[in-house]
């Protein structure tokens, strides 16, 4: 469903800024996968996910979805295939409009527009129908302003719009890492249900090494812009942060006293 093919993007080259963001990355998900990212700061992580978002072209290498390569593809065109989670829950939200209007332009997205907006009494159910398993009340809220929400409240909507037309690649960035230790778990129950439900392919870059551990079925890290460990299945159902911080030294060459160490 997502392939990476020899991936290379660095910023600013041929002055003293250069930076090397990724560095023949390879990477291949399987439709369904749901796989978590970790590593430290200036690993690649968010450049990877800009770089199948299509925010940045690539300078080498190939992007492909579902088959189709989209490489040169503009970042709008692109939002066709793709769904996605900011860590700032203000991003993924128009907060001057109703919970209705968010949901109504998530549900319209890729659909020729006109000037007619009315939302219908149908739709309306429909945002109800979807809105009361998160169990936040937002059913009764439809025409409240989405900037009077909290955080959790605004981040667990811009979940439920970002998987809504089922894309065929999610791309949660980080997405509780502004959210309260509560409010950021029932954020990550809730992805858990949404990838589950809509067997979304999905990608999911984290600082939490337990929740990397916890959440999907794959694990990848990188480093210098490379992926230097993928770890699925049973082995992934087994892994402790020790063990992950053990794997990441071996991998990497570089010793590693904590998960504090690694991530900071």
């Amino acid at each position: 469903m997502l392939e990476l093919d020899q991936v290379c993007k660095t910023f600013n080259p041929g002055t003293v800024n250069e930076k090397t963001a990724l560095d023949h990355l390879t990477l291949r998900l399987e439709a369904g996968d749901f796989a978590t990212v970790i590593g430290g700061n200036g690993a690649g992580k968010s450049t990877m996910l800009n770089a199948i978002a299509g925010v940045w072209l690539i300078d080498e290498g190939s992007i492909r979805i579902d088959g189709a390569d989209v490489t040169e593809l503009s970042e709008h065109r692109r939002a066709l295939h793709l769904g996605r989670v900011f860590q700032d829950p203000m991003v993924g939200t128009a907060g001057d409009m109703t919970i209705e209007e968010n949901l109504a332009l998530a549900a319209r997205r890729g659909e020729r527009r006109t000037l007619r907006w009315g939302i219908k009494k149908g739709e309306r159910d429909k945002f109800r129908e979807l809105l009361k398993p998160l169990g936040l009340g937002l059913e009764d809220r439809l025409t409240a302003k989405v900037g009077l929400l909290s955080g959790g409240q605004r981040q667990a909507l811009t979940l439920l719009m970002a998987a809504l037309k089922k894309p065929k690649v999610l791309l949660l960035d980080e997405h509780t890492a502004a959210l309260d230790p509560k409010t950021a778990a029932k954020v990550l129950e809730l992805s858990d249900k949404v990838v589950e439900e809509n067997r979304l392919t999905t990608l999911m870059v984290t600082h939490n090494m337990k929740d990397a551990i916890a959440h999907g079925n794959r694990l990848i890290m990188l480093d210098a812009g490379r992926v230097i460990l993928d770890i699925s299945g049973e082995d992934k159902k087994k892994l402790t942060v020790p063990d992950l911080l053990a794997r990441f030294s071996k991998a990497s060459g570089e010793e590693v006293e904590s998960d504090r160490l690694l991530l900071a």
